[in-house]
């Protein structure tokens, strides 16, 4: 399977914002109003379609793929990294799909932006994103807690050079 990146459509946008992740990934839900819509069509988002032009997830970079809390933890101060942030469908998830998914997600965004330093953050309880990205070059770089919906969420911040 391949995948194809194009920008964020209305239309994408809306129905990621719907999409509802079981828990405890649940707090990776978005606000399906208009402000949820309007953040992931910010121009930091892209969605991505597979073979059959169905929409499977999306990337974000830059500011949108940054936690609160990281500012403060000083996460943020190698310019040289590009901070990136994606999703998948959840009815996909768990299924094997993601370590494809985030490779031509790089390969991409290598292509768009002429970078090979990556760095993310996962929340530290989620175990099938930490291996995906691991198995795809990523190396822990240390914690850090960020108020998600008002709640202390622990993340595990990742880089990669590739």
């Amino acid at each position: 399977m391949s995948y194809t990146f194009k920008e964020m459509t209305r239309e994408a946008a809306v129905i990621i914002s719907q999409w509802e992740y079981p828990a405890p990934y649940n707090f990776y839900n978005m606000d399906p109003d208009e402000e949820g819509v309007a953040e992931l069509m910010n121009g930091d988002y892209f969605c991505v379609t597979d073979d059959a032009s169905c929409l499977v997830g999306f990337f974000c970079f830059g500011l949108s793929a940054r936690v609160p809390g990281g500012y403060t933890a000083g996460l943020y101060t190698d310019e040289q990294r590009l901070d990136i942030g994606l999703g998948m469908d959840p009815a996909l998830t768990g299924q094997g799909l993601g370590g494809v998914f985030v490779q031509e997600g790089l390969q991409w965004l290598q292509n768009q932006h002429g970078q090979s330093k990556f760095r993310l953050v996962v929340a530290t309880f989620n175990e099938r994103a930490k291996r995906v990205y691991a198995e795809n070059g990523f190396v822990p770089r240390g914690t850090v807690l960020s108020k998600i919906n008002g709640e202390e969420v622990e993340f595990l911040c990742m880089e990669a050079d590739l």
